[in-house]
């Protein structure tokens, strides 16, 4: 749909998500002030209860969401690609989303590249998004407790661990991969004993644990390309990743998730 569009912007929307009525012109009005290339989104809101879910999201080391509350700040780190709004140039430019990671963790790909290239990544402070979060896919939010399924960690997990290898400048891309693959370890062979069945190690951990050493020459390859662009400063990549553990915090408040 994306390379069949003729328009100056592209707006990905997801099918369980609703604009509110003045949107488009907050994002049309947003991108014509910028000027430039910007990726944009809109606040996203509960659809049951119209509660503030986030603007935008930040990251922790590791590639974990962090959503963004601060009514203040603008810039993030990545947009969900539940409403995604980009110029259909920039979109090209970046070659849109990854097929190769299927799903979940595509849009933190493409901002972490249009980012790493001084593309602005903003939530504006205008409008919102109404979204029925997971939906669609399972997963993605706390009822009760956190709930998800085997098909949604698989990929998130696979997903993000290839995100840090390719987009996390400089040698302390390596540090972080191996904590990353050590609290993967531990979470997985957790998660199995109190389970009582190997079915997520077999399924999730098992698989993102030897993807950095099965996949170790095109990571190489992408990593080396993209870093090669790269034209923003290091502390700038780093000042939308905050140090904390967002899977230690989410434990912290909903305690072991339950895995459908």
């Amino acid at each position: 749909m994306a390379d069949a569009a003729t328009g100056e912007y592209l707006l990905l929307l997801n099918n369980d998500a609703a604009l509110d009525a003045g949107a488009l012109q907050a994002l049309l009005s947003a991108a014509e002030r910028i000027g430039g290339d910007a990726i944009l989104t809109l606040p996203q809101r509960d659809w049951e209860t119209g509660a503030l879910v986030d603007r935008g999201c930040l990251l922790d080391p590791f590639c974990n969401p962090i959503p963004n509350l601060d009514p203040e700040r603008d810039d993030v780190a990545y947009v969900i690609g539940a409403c995604l709004w980009i110029p259909r140039a920039s979109w090209q430019a970046l070659g849109g989303f990854p097929e190769w990671m299927e799903s979940i963790g595509e849009d933190l790909y493409l901002c972490g590249l249009a980012r790493l290239r001084g593309v602005p990544v903003r939530a504006l402070r205008e409008s919102h998004y109404r979204h029925r979060q997971g939906a669609s896919f399972g997963g993605n939010r706390a009822d009760m407790g956190l709930r998800t399924s085997i098909r949604r960690r698989r990929l998130s997990e696979r997903n993000k661990t290839r995100a840090l290898v390719i987009l996390t400048p400089t040698w302390i891309v390596w540090p972080l991969l191996f904590a990353h693959l050590v609290a993967l370890e531990l979470e997985g062979l957790a998660l199995s004993l109190l389970r009582r069945d190997l079915v997520l190690w077999r399924e999730v951990y098992l698989p993102a644990l030897l993807l950095p050493f099965r996949e170790r020459k095109v990571l190489r390859a992408r990593r080396n390309a993209v870093q090669e662009a790269r034209t923003i400063p290091v502390a700038r990549w780093f000042s939308v990743v905050r140090w904390q553990l967002r899977k230690v915090a989410m434990l912290r408040r909903y305690g072991v998730p339950k895995v459908d």
